[in-house]
């Protein structure tokens, strides 16, 4: 063993599935650099919610900033983080900057 690495445990590598990317429609790049909104509360998100029983793929923290991208006047809208992640999200959970 290497004196360098005596006392670690390396944990086996992991090879995710292709589920854990980000569909590129779910970038935007380069990412917003100003916003409209804030998080008020821990909030899912998702990709797309047109396909019933979906499950969220994340959630927003309390605080998050995002711009506000589309609302048509519904429960959900779609907004970007500061990542570029494009997202619909439950419109109620904004505040406006």
């Amino acid at each position: 063993m290497d004196d360098r690495t005596e006392g670690f445990l390396r944990p086996e590598a992991v090879i995710l599935g292709e589920d854990a990317l980000i569909p590129d429609r779910n970038l935007i790049v380069p990412p917003p650099n100003q916003f409209t909104h804030e998080v008020t509360r821990a909030t899912p998100y998702f990709y797309d919610r047109e396909q019933p029983d979906v499950p969220p793929v994340g959630q927003f923290a309390e605080g998050t900033l995002v711009v506000l991208l589309v609302f048509n006047g519904g429960s959900h809208c779609r907004v970007a983080d500061r990542h570029g992640l494009y997202v619909e999200t439950e419109y109620d959970s904004l505040k406006r900057l």
